[in-house]
Parts: C-alpha cells; sequence; structure tokens
C-alpha cells in the first residue's frame, strides 16, 4: 500500500459556500444520494502530462463531447466511503488507504491510469476539510464517491488516453428505511452478475447496471436486494446487489463466499474478517450453495446472515425468496452476533471505541 504523504499534493481551491442555517437543514434527515455538498475534487490524467491539474471547485455539471469515450465503451470506476463526525466534533474517515488501493485495482483491470494512493486519499480529505460543515453527526455520515471515467473524444476501440477523476460528497443516513432491522432478499435463477475473467473484482459501472433487471425482479417481488449466484453452475452464493454476504453457523463461526475474483472484495467484509477473527470467532472463507443455505436455515445450522457493506454497514437479513418459495432466517430478525458485529464496527468508525488495528484516519 502506498502510504506516502496526502499532503504532497496541491489543490487548488474556488470556495462557494452555502450558509450554515441552509446546511443544517439540508443533513437534517437526507435521503440517500439526494442531497450533495457544495464542492467537488478534480484531477486530470492525460497521456503526455500524466496526473494534473488539482482543483477543489464548486460542484457542477461536466461538459462533455459526445464521442466521449466512457459513452461507449464504458470506461468507468468508482469508490464509496463515507466520513464520520466524533462526539468530540472530530471528523474521519476509515480505511481510505483501502479505497484507494481497490481505485487502482480496478483500474488496473479497465485499462485506466492508475491513481496514486496518496493522491486519492489527498483528494477525498481536501474535499472533506472544505465542505466539513456537511458531515452530520449522530447515526448519519458523509458519503463520499471517489469516481474516474474516459474523456477521450475518439471512437476507436481502445484505452482512453484521457480521463478525469473526481469526488463528490452527499450526507447520508441509514441506506435502507429507517427502523428496518432485516431485509428481505430475492435469490436470483435468471440472471448473474459476473463470471471468472470478467470484471466482477472491479468496482465499475457496467457490474451494477448488469445487475439491474435482477434488482427490479427483486423490487417486484417484494424485496429489498438480490443474491446473486455464480455464472458458471447457478449453485454457489456470490454477493448481493451492491453487498457481501455472511452467514452465522450454529457452532458460532462465520461464513463467507471466498473472493475468487468475480465478486467484489469489499472493504466493510474485510474489517469485518479481523473483527471476528481478533474476537476469536471462527472465520471460513469457503463456497456455499444456495441450496444448502435452505437446509441450514431450516434446521437452524445458520443462525444468522448479514449483509454488509459501505452505504448497508451490515444489515441483517430476515427472509429469503426465490422462484420456488421462501424461507426464513432464525426469527426473522437482527440476530446477537449480526448485533454485536455490527455495534463493534460502527462503534470504531464514529470513535465511540477505541480502534485498535490503525483505521482511522483523522481530518485535520
Amino acid at each position: 500500500m502506498n502510504t506516502e504523504s496526502t499532503m504532497q499534493f496541491a489543490f487548488s481551491l474556488i470556495a462557494t459556500p452555502t450558509p450554515h442555517d441552509q446546511i443544517v437543514a439540508s443533513i437534517a434527515n437526507p435521503v440517500f444520494g439526494r442531497v450533495f455538498t457544495d464542492h467537488m475534487a478534480t484531477v486530470r490524467w492525460t497521456s503526455a502530462l500524466g496526473w494534473h491539474d488539482a482543483k477543489i471547485e464548486a460542484r457542477r455539471p461536466f461538459q462533455i463531447d459526445p464521442a466521449c469515450a466512457v459513452l461507449h465503451y464504458a470506461q468507468e470506476i468508482f469508490e464509496g466511503m463515507k466520513a464520520y463526525r466524533g462526539e468530540d466534533n472530530s471528523v474521519s474517515l476509515f480505511r481510505p488507504f483501502e479505497n484507494a488501493k481497490r481505485f487502482r485495482a480496478s483500474a488496473e483491470r479497465m485499462s485506466m491510469a492508475e491513481l496514486p494512493d496518496a493522491l486519492f486519499v489527498g483528494a477525498v480529505e481536501s474535499l472533506v476539510k472544505v465542505d466539513r460543515d456537511w458531515v452530520p453527526g449522530g447515526d448519519g455520515s458523509l458519503y463520499l464517491r471517489p469516481f474516474m471515467f474516459a474523456t477521450e473524444t475518439f471512437l476507436g476501440v481502445r484505452a482512453s488516453s484521457e480521463y478525469l477523476f473526481c469526488v463528490i460528497a452527499s450526507p447520508v443516513g441509514p441506506y435502507f428505511k429507517a427502523g428496518k432491522t432485516a431485509v428481505t432478499v430475492w435469490v436470483s435463477d435468471r440472471y448473474t452478475r459476473a463470471a471468472l475473467g470478467g470484471t466482477g473484482a472491479a468496482k465499475c459501472g457496467g457490474n451494477y447496471a448488469a445487475g439491474l433487471s435482477a434488482q427490479t425482479e427483486a423490487s417486484a417481488n417484494g424485496c429489498d436486494q438480490v443474491v446473486f449466484l455464480d455464472a458458471a453452475e447457478h449453485k454457489w452464493i456470490e454477493e448481493l446487489g451492491g453487498m457481501n454476504v455472511f452467514f452465522v453457523m450454529d457452532d458460532g463461526s462465520l461464513r463467507t463466499p471466498p473472493l475468487s475474483g468475480t465478486i467484489l472484495p469489499g472493504i466493510t467484509r474485510a474489517s469485518i474478517i479481523e473483527l471476528a477473527k481478533r474476537e476469536g470467532i471462527v472465520v471460513s472463507e469457503e463456497p456455499y450453495a444456495f441450496e444448502t443455505w435452505q437446509a441450514d436455515a431450516i434446521s437452524g445450522r445458520v443462525r444468522e446472515a448479514f449483509a454488509c457493506g459501505t452505504a448497508a454497514v451490515v444489515t441483517a437479513i430476515g427472509a429469503v425468496r426465490h422462484a420456488a418459495g421462501e424461507f426464513t432466517i432464525g426469527d426473522g430478525g437482527e440476530g446477537p452476533v449480526t448485533q454485536r458485529i455490527r455495534a463493534t464496527l460502527t462503534g470504531i468508525q464514529r470513535g465511540k471505541i477505541a480502534d485498535p488495528f490503525g483505521w482511522i484516519h483523522h481530518v485535520a
């Protein structure tokens, strides 16, 4: 991991702040992804100049040519991360260099320019400093969306020679409906998200676009999220539409699908594995068949299941629906292991619990 100083990259600043009272009103009860802060960070890359023109400026629409490469060949990647306000009014990021590392891996897979880790974190940190007043307290957070796309005006099929990296921010509350302790998921038998050799491990927009039909199908069946199975056998559980998944077994151990190249290596997932192992919980990363999950849930061998990710954090799965029926996990609510893991993780993120891992990155 590149841990060089985030301060070696200077961002020019054009500040256009919203009055404080309007910010307070905007972040009081925001709908996820609908309210945005005043500014954005941008950095450009060209094959001739490399990374240059770093700015913090007013958030505004982009002007791109109709022949812009991203519109035709989908060279685009993104990240999701959060800034938190502590009880002492401090603001911090959670494992930002892990996001930077994954962003580079996504760029490599999509044949895009690789952004240095320090520049990635520096851009995020610079934006948070300028828009610090937009970071909610309490259970809210500032969702950060770093992304990059091809900007070359060219219709030939090859990697672009120009890219724009940008970071925008959105104050958010819970991802799922407030007060909902467990979600219902739909297991798709029609659609797959990714296959071996594809882009499943990259955080690119195409993966999410490919899953939208399945998510629509899930919604039509009264479900909050979709569960994808593997593309080859349509048997093995992989991940949800935008989240990884864990199972709590009757012996207290955790089980989660392995990183085989077809699912996203979630930072929340990795953090949960580290937390669990520190607490003496056995964690197995191995394939798990949907039919086995159903049988284990009915027999009681699976006591709990939960989804995890930056947006959802840790969310219990209460019921599972599929074309042939439905089954319940445990009592259909949030179990004690899920609750404990969520409380510990969010406690570290918000500074309420000591961070023994060095995950918290304070914003000066």
